[in-house]
């Protein structure tokens, strides 16, 4: 052997160990058990504190992340009907900004991407739209003027198998400085009836407006499923009765049945709330149901923002407050420490909870325009599980700091808005 080999094969040697004396090895740990991956659940509650509040909630997911991962997750479609869109002044500030470049990276690798808005609002905030347009977005606007409504729904649907429904307009205001609660629902049979309203309404807004609509099949709804290890029931609805696609539930009748069904207790947030409609027409049908309730024996507390210090709103709540088994509050935001914020630091959430068992979750403020000529959309969740934790939202908001009796025999000052 050559005096080079005999380094080489001691070394191999030393690796592979004498055959008298063998390597010692450490054992191979055991192979890990693959843990479970937690199925996502079939709806999830999502909110957005004010900044600068103690309105967040840790274990409820905030509206501005919730849109970014649902938007990130897309692999084929993003349909979103909105009020309207309004990004930061600066237009890169704040947490909109975000959701934005993550529509148009959709729209850039392949998404295909719709983006519907009311045609009135969008005349007053046509930048973030007009922007998402060149990048790939395909908008359309609806115009609800002819009627004195307004498409005022806000939701989205992800591929046909994921969609959100809730008070946030697609504001950077909605997501930073502003109270608001919302949904997302991984249901198909709830999520394939927001895709028949968004459908419709797409169609109504563009060249098809005038064609047949195409044969629709039969929604299976109320969905059922299993939340916190009992069974719930999910039904999506829309307003208003004359603009509803085949299948799909108007949601004052339904409003009216769960108030008309409580038995012990009802509890109610909105941002304004009034018996008059636009026009100064009488409109009391929730209101004529809240009374009906009280009267039963049933609590019936009402928490609104501080924007309905207004006369408009005033004349109602304070003739309700005064039925016995009925309390008011107004919920008030106090200003950002940065100043005074156009459209901002208010209450704007819109739910329901009844008897601790079943919910509203919705668009609709608690006016009868907005049932009955105006686009809207709502869930209704017959189960405890969501039920029970917009009970104890809605408990931090009647009892907390921010809440202010309404007495019936002051003269308010109306908040300024803008």
């Amino acid at each position: 052997m050559s005096r080079l080999a005999l380094p080489l094969a001691a070394s191999l040697l030393a690796l592979a160990g004498c055959p008298h004396e063998p390597a010692t090895q450490t054992p191979a740990p055991a192979p890990t058990p693959a843990q479970p991956v937690a199925a996502a659940p079939p709806i999830e509650i999502v909110e957005t504190p004010p900044a600068e509040t103690t309105l967040d909630h840790p274990d409820v997911p905030n509206a501005a992340d919730v849109w970014l991962a649902m938007i990130q997750g897309a692999k084929r479609s993003i349909d979103i009907e909105h009020f309207y869109i309004s990004n930061a002044p600066d237009g890169k500030s704040g947490k909109l900004e975000p959701v934005l470049v993550a529509i148009e990276e959709a729209a850039r690798r392949g998404v295909r991407v719709r983006l519907l808005v009311d045609m009135k609002f969008y005349l007053r905030y046509p930048e973030s739209v007009d922007r998402l347009g060149s990048h790939g977005v395909v908008v359309r606007k609806m115009d609800l003027r002819p009627r004195d409504g307004v498409q005022h729904a806000k939701y989205m649907v992800i591929d046909d198998s994921d969609a959100y429904v809730g008070s946030q307009n697609m504001d950077f205001r909605s997501l930073e400085h502003i109270q608001e609660i919302g949904a997302r629902v991984r249901v198909p049979e709830v999520v394939a009836a927001f895709a028949r309203v968004f459908e419709q309404d797409w169609r109504s807004s563009g060249e098809e407006s005038h064609a047949e609509p195409p044969k629709a099949t039969p929604l299976k709804i109320p969905a059922r499923v299993t939340l916190g290890g009992e069974e719930a029931r999910i039904l999506p609805t829309a307003s208003p009765k004359d603009l509803l696609p085949a299948g799909v539930p108007w949601e004052l009748p339904e409003l009216l049945a769960r108030i008309d069904g409580a038995e012990r207790t009802l509890d109610v947030q909105v941002l304004t709330y009034r018996t008059k409609m636009r026009n100064g027409a009488p409109w009391t049908d929730l209101d004529d149901a809240l009374r009906r309730a009280a009267k039963r024996g049933v609590r019936v507390r009402l928490l609104v923002s501080d924007w309905s210090k207004r006369e408009a709103s005033l004349d109602g709540l304070r003739e309700l407050s005064r039925v016995p088994g009925i309390s008011i509050k107004f919920i008030v935001i106090p200003q950002s420490s940065s100043g005074f914020i156009p459209f901002a630091r208010v209450a704007h959430a819109k739910y329901m909870v009844v008897d601790g068992k079943s919910a509203w979750i919705g668009t609709s403020n608690w006016e009868g325009d907005y049932f009955t000529v105006s686009r809207n959309v709502g869930l209704f969740i017959d189960g405890k599980a969501v039920a029970e934790r917009l009970g104890r939202i809605f408990e931090d908001g009647f009892g907390g700091a921010y809440a202010e009796v309404l007495d019936p025999n002051r003269k308010y000052e109306p908040p300024r808005i803008e």
